[in-house]
């Protein structure tokens, strides 16, 4: 499994006028769309569609992730559209929604992703290591570091976008009393 080392912003400046004054360079944009088949405390599984905005080529995506805060073990692989539509119609969930921004920022490479389906911007740095992740001292700009807030973790936004729904399969499978004290 590969480890993830990263930290999260609540960027409060708009991104197109942090571009505009130069702080920082474009690299890529791509449209996200991403859906959890299983989540508890400390692990997901999600499927991803990406479409990279310049090229308009598209990929999909099997993620699987172990941990909460600053590091996690991922394990990701590609999918075929065909397997991403069939998953996508069996579990008929909402995808969050979100444009991916990843830039050079200072020699360093950051991942500004803007949501669709509520007002929020967060800014991703990702680390060789710990220490390094610890150490690094981010700008003012970059926002307040939300690494270990649950509520702005992918899965919390998506759970709070199903509504009902998903609390709906959760008891089909568990039955009420036993998914109202995992979730």
């Amino acid at each position: 499994m590969g480890m993830e080392i990263e930290r999260k912003f609540l960027l409060a400046e708009d991104p197109q006028a942090l571009i505009d004054a130069e702080e920082l360079t474009v690299q890529s944009e791509q449209r996200i769309e991403q859906t959890y088949l299983a989540m508890d405390d400390n692990e997901e599984l999600r499927v991803r569609r990406i479409a990279d905005l310049a090229t308009g080529e598209i990929s999909y995506t099997h993620t699987f992730k172990r941990g909460n805060g600053l590091v996690r073990e991922e394990v990701e692989h590609a999918i075929s559209e065909s397997i991403y539509q069939q998953i996508m119609a069996a579990f008929g969930f909402t995808p969050l929604t979100k444009n991916r921004i990843t830039a050079d920022w200072n020699g360093r490479i950051v991942e500004i992703d803007i949501y669709d389906q509520i007002k929020l911007s967060v800014l991703e740095v990702e680390f060789a290591s710990i220490e390094e992740a610890n150490s690094f001292q981010a700008p003012d700009w970059f926002g307040e570091d939300i690494s270990s807030q649950k509520q702005y973790s992918n899965k919390t936004v998506w759970k709070q976008l199903q509504g009902e729904k998903w609390q709906q399969k959760q008891d089909a499978i568990n039955g009420p009393d036993k998914s109202a004290a995992k979730v």
